[in-house]
């Protein structure tokens, strides 16, 4: 059979196959996303039936899914309000690092692997999987909700660090030291400075040449430009869903709505792509020696995400479910840390740590989309409520001035 028309039976049946797993979970209240990586593990390397013809296609298709989840967050948002977020959560991304990074080098290092292993390991739990939390609090529907702005600021800064991480690190895996990745460091902030300007000042002319009276030239217009900056990002060794969720903050007035409306059913496709494409790219038969460890260090780091989220809302003036929200919705470790992990495969650093990273992320990104729900169960609202009724009986009356 032709490996083109192979390669259409495998998507043709892969869509299909999730489109019925998506309306499965929603019938029964569940996210799709654990039901998609589960998919992917299926079909996969060392899975059911490996679906070896589509994997490049999927391949490039996951990454327009994440970079079609973070514009779509950008457009939600102006420029004005990411500069006021970024700097009303600056602390709370110091709080983000410190609970998050150092227990994942303190795992390495426990694990008797060496300092390599270590600043790896730390990347992967330090940063949250920006496209899977995109995709969480859309089928959520939090998109408006008050601690939304702060669950992106974390994001953004973690999405922006990895802009100094990630020279640091694949120069010191390189065996060039610190030193060697300054250079490469140096074009990273530049370009994340250059980006934030021109979507900051020029946003607006931007959008003007824009026209949404001509549908089809805007969706090819907005959805051109989102994968050039993002695609210039990367090669410039920042995050291309930096460049992306830029560009989305960079649009403004009617085009952002318009934009909006028509790349969600892209967004959605593509999405699940990316979902599937974690999956496919896993061997569930590396799993199992590594699994207790993984399982350890999420439960854990899971923790620490949530206590992070918890100090940001806390900070923003946010109610204890907001807060309970935001801890929770920051879970998920994804897209970054498989990258990280990946940078240690390539440099030969711990044999254990790929299967053991895979493992770590698809327990984060397999629960924290449940643990994301919790707060809309009713039995969950009526804890907080108590919690919040004690809170008010033990709070201290205020003196009178009588």
């Amino acid at each position: 059979m032709h490996s083109t028309t192979v390669l259409l039976i495998e998507i043709g049946a892969l869509l299909f196959g999730l489109g019925m797993l998506g309306r499965v979970g929603r019938r029964f209240g569940l996210s799709p996303i654990p039901l998609y990586l589960l998919a992917g593990l299926a079909f996969g390397h060392g899975g059911l039936i490996p679906l070896s013809a589509s994997e490049d296609f999927i391949g490039i298709g996951a990454q327009i899914g994440v970079i079609l989840l973070l514009v779509m967050l950008g457009l939600e948002y102006s420029a004005d309000e990411l500069v006021g977020n970024l700097r009303a959560a600056a602390p709370a991304g110091l709080v983000d690092m410190l609970l998050n990074a150092l227990p994942g080098a303190a795992f390495a290092l426990l694990l008797g692997w060496d300092v390599k292993a270590a600043l790896v390991l730390a990347g992967i739990t330090w940063v949250s999987s920006s496209g899977v939390i995109a995709k969480v609090l859309g089928d959520l529907g939090r998109v408006g909700n008050r601690e939304t702005p702060v669950i992106l600021s974390v994001l953004v800064i973690e999405d922006l660090a990895m802009a100094f991480y990630l020279p640091i690190a694949t120069a010191v895996l390189a065996g060039a030291g610190l030193l060697g990745g300054l250079s490469t460091l140096g074009v990273a902030v530049v370009t994340v400075v250059a980006v934030l300007v021109v979507a900051i000042r020029y946003g607006g002319t931007i959008s003007r040449f824009m026209s949404v009276k001509d549908p089809e030239a805007l969706l090819l217009s907005v959805f051109g430009l989102t994968l050039f900056v993002a695609g210039v990002a990367a090669e410039l060794k920042v995050s291309e869903a930096v460049g992306a969720f830029l560009v989305g903050i960079a649009l403004s007035g009617p085009v952002a709505h318009h934009a909006t409306e028509m790349l969600s059913p892209l967004r959605d496709l593509f999405a699940a792509v990316f979902f599937v494409f974690f999956g496919l790219s896993t061997d569930p038969a590396d799993m199992p020696p590594v699994l207790l460890p993984a399982l350890g260090l999420a439960v854990l780091t899971m923790l620490t995400k949530v206590a992070t989220g918890y100090f940001a809302a806390r900070r923003a003036g946010i109610a204890l479910p907001g807060r309970l929200r935001a801890g929770l919705a920051l879970t998920p470790r994804g897209e970054f840390s498989v990258v990280i992990a990946g940078l240690a495969v390539a440099s030969g650093v711990e044999p254990k740590l790929a299967p053991l990273a895979t493992a770590y992320v698809l327990i984060t990104v397999v629960t924290g989309p449940m643990l994301a729900r919790l707060p809309d169960y009713a039995w969950f609202k009526n804890v907080i409520r108590r919690r919040m009724a004690a809170q008010r009986a033990t709070a201290k009356p205020l003196p009178s001035i009588d």
